[in-house]
């Protein structure tokens, strides 16, 4: 993989590629969504040493995605954090909060 690649892929993919970066040794560095015209756009991005690598999904609103969380342990914080900010349904998640990471006066604001 070369340095600040960005992998586009599908949901069903995820797992696979995930785990493909944790046996090459990655660790997660974050897990970002953006709303996009259409629905959601999830970045995960991984780092060993000077390499960075990037994992792309584009969802359309209703669309799950499975959670890393058993995979990378910290990836709960950032999927309830997604979850809470923009309603996206994550799967088995280990520490699900159903919404309730944060406190919020406007719920999903970022729907």
């Amino acid at each position: 993989m070369n340095d600040g690649e960005i992998l586009v892929i599908d949901t069903e993919a995820l797992v696979t590629e995930v785990l493909k970066l944790k046996h090459q040794n990655y660790r997660l560095v974050q897990i970002c969504a953006t709303k996009t015209g259409e629905g959601y756009e999830l970045t995960y991005s991984f780092g060993k040493d000077y390499e960075f690598v990037c994992l792309r999904l584009n969802i359309k609103e209703g669309d799950e995605v499975s959670s890393i969380s058993d995979i990378y342990k910290p990836a709960f914080l950032y999927e309830n954090e997604i979850h809470d900010l923009f309603d996206i349904q994550i799967k088995m998640i280990s520490q699900d909060y159903h919404g309730n990471l944060y406190r919020m006066k406007t719920k999903t604001p970022y729907k």
